[in-house]
């Protein structure tokens, strides 16, 4: 089963089309947790209580690889805890932003396919081909990679004209033809605070999965989201909202309301 097939499988069995995203950033976590002697066991707790509260809502979980980096050596415990803490019926991201070459991109891939491994991660695409195709060997997996990002600093470069078109645009294409060459699956990631490139990179590249961050807390729009959906799978990724709703004791409790409130809004969205 490719990897496609796997998430919209899911997305119709559980009817939702949300990501959640694992920022866990131990200053912020919630004042119960705050503190403790040893942050990456707080940070262990947290996730597990987030994790319980939206697995019913949740299709995806995108787990940002620098959070546990940080946490030091006990970050790699933490991040194995919680992928194996992870429900069946969830697809799991690594969120490394990886985009080297040569054997280090092949290391890269083999860390957050095999050794922990994910279903799929985010990936840089500057240097080229030799960055990405590494990490679309692997069948049944996905590689999504960056296109139009979310962040103020996307038009630094993403926006330059490249062949008369926007280079995130060029990049999408090309990405779509390496998803024809190599066995995994490729998508990419478009933030949702640009509604006119994620419907541009849509009709350049209908069917490619599609990781949509921006909505919530970086203010991205719902809507725009609709019209992509009905040709593409979609994964709408929402971190902070949900994960720091709340810093009292009942964080996992209105993480979830949370939760449901965005996977209902996502709902009318992108039927299923």
């Amino acid at each position: 089963m490719t990897f496609t097939d796997r998430l919209r499988a899911l997305q119709r069995r559980k009817q939702t089309v949300l990501c959640v995203g694992l920022d866990p950033d131990p200053a912020r976590l919630p004042r119960p947790l705050r503190g403790k002697s040893n942050p990456a066991t707080a940070v262990r707790t947290f996730l597990q209580q987030i994790i319980d509260a939206t697995r019913h809502v949740a299709c995806a979980y995108k787990l940002n690889l620098a959070f546990f980096e940080a946490l030091g050596r006990d970050g790699w415990p933490v991040l194995e805890a919680t992928l194996q803490y992870m429900p069946d019926d969830v697809v799991t991201i690594a969120d490394g932003k990886r985009g080297d070459i040569g054997s280090s991109a092949r290391f890269y891939a083999r860390a957050v396919f095999e050794l922990l491994p994910f279903d799929a991660c985010t990936v840089s695409p500057y240097m080229g081909r030799d960055a990405v195709a590494p990490f679309l060997e692997y069948e049944g997996r996905a590689a999504f990679v960056l296109t139009r990002t979310s962040n103020p600093g996307a038009r630094d470069f993403q926006e330059r004209r490249c062949d008369d078109e926007p280079l995130y645009l060029t990049v999408a294409r090309a990405v779509a033809r390496w998803s024809q060459e190599l066995p995994g699956t490729a998508g990419l990631v478009v933030g949702a605070t640009d509604a006119y490139a994620l419907a541009a990179v849509h009709l350049a590249c209908a069917g490619l999965p599609l990781l949509i961050p921006g909505v919530g807390a970086q203010g991205g729009a719902i809507e725009p989201i609709l019209q992509v959906a009905r040709r593409s799978p979609v994964l709408v990724n929402s971190s902070r909202q949900i994960l720091y709703a709340s810093d009292r004791s009942d964080f996992a409790e209105t993480a979830a309301r949370e939760a449901e409130k965005l996977r209902d809004q996502l709902l009318e969205a992108c039927p299923s």
